[in-house]
């Protein structure tokens, strides 16, 4: 599968742009097109009700916000200096999960960007609400988010967590391996095991991903411990210096639940690299 075209979401903050530069860095060797998309609303929330925004305020939000992509492109163009690289703007009224998902559709997208800003409550820490929001919803398309300030490094290696329950298949890890091969990193595949036997159903995808693996150089580890499970993998991030970590995800709002396990919320606390969402293809 050849990467085309990248959809990077932006609300003009820094930890958006850094997931754009970081986006450019990954794929800088691709010819591809990078479409950075901003939304804007027409009802203003405030404290006690909610407001439709008049028209002269509607076109100022809509002026705004495609000045500010304009610059965001001047920008990310002098920064990067690639050739191979083309930018298109895109600004569009409306909820930003539903513009995304819409622009998915008309322009072919390969891969959505997000940056992520850690605020208050548990799962804010790891993921930005507009990620989770966007990863609920967007079931066809793999995301990368990209933790806020963190400065770009070399992909050399990527932890894929696995139960081979589901999610081995090469449609579902296509990104995966697309990444893999553009970086020229390897994979590290991570088992959670939770059981002291697989099942046959358990076996076969395990085959299933190691025929898929068979180009990418690869290892396997396991975590056996459920107690240690989020320091078991921590310290697996850790010590091999993993650049991005990657699973899989197979229905609407199971990524948010996923987000809700002490376990999960442990690891999120200190994860500090891009997080590679890949939508189910089985």
């Amino acid at each position: 599968m050849k990467i085309k075209n990248i959809l990077v979401a932006t609300d003009f903050s820094n930890e958006a742009y850094n997931a754009l530069y970081y986006a450019t860095q990954i794929f800088a060797t691709e010819q591809c097109t990078f479409h950075i998309v901003h939304s804007y609303d027409d009802i203003v929330v405030s404290a006690k009700s909610a407001l439709f925004t008049g028209q002269k305020e509607m076109e100022k939000l809509q002026n705004s916000s495609q000045e500010n992509l304009t610059k965001t492109m001047h920008k990310i163009v002098l920064d990067t200096e690639n050739e191979l690289h083309k930018f298109k703007t895109i600004s569009s009224k409306g909820n930003l999960t539903k513009v995304i998902a819409n622009i998915i559709d008309t322009n072919e997208i390969d891969l959505v960007v997000v940056g992520n800003k850690g605020k208050t409550g548990a799962k804010e820490l790891f993921m930005g609400s507009n990620t989770i929001q966007i990863a609920n919803t967007i079931t066809k398309c793999p995301i990368l988010a990209i933790p806020k300030e963190i400065a770009f490094k070399p992909v050399n290696e990527i932890a894929f967590v696995t139960d081979y329950k589901k999610g081995c298949t090469k449609n579902t890890i296509s990104m995966l391996l697309n990444i893999a091969a553009i970086t020229d990193a390897s994979i590290a595949v991570l088992h959670v095991n939770e059981e002291e036997l697989m099942t046959s159903k358990q076996v076969s995808n395990q085959k299933l991903l190691d025929k898929c693996l068979t180009k990418i150089p690869h290892s396997y580890d396991e975590i056996w411990n459920y107690a240690d499970k989020a320091n078991v993998i921590q310290d697996f991030i850790v010590e091999r210096d993993i650049n991005i970590l990657a699973m899989a995800y197979h229905r609407r709002k199971f990524f948010e639940r996923f987000l809700h396990e002490p376990v999960i919320m442990d690891l999120s606390i200190y994860a500090k690299i891009p997080f590679l969402i890949l939508p189910l293809q089985d």
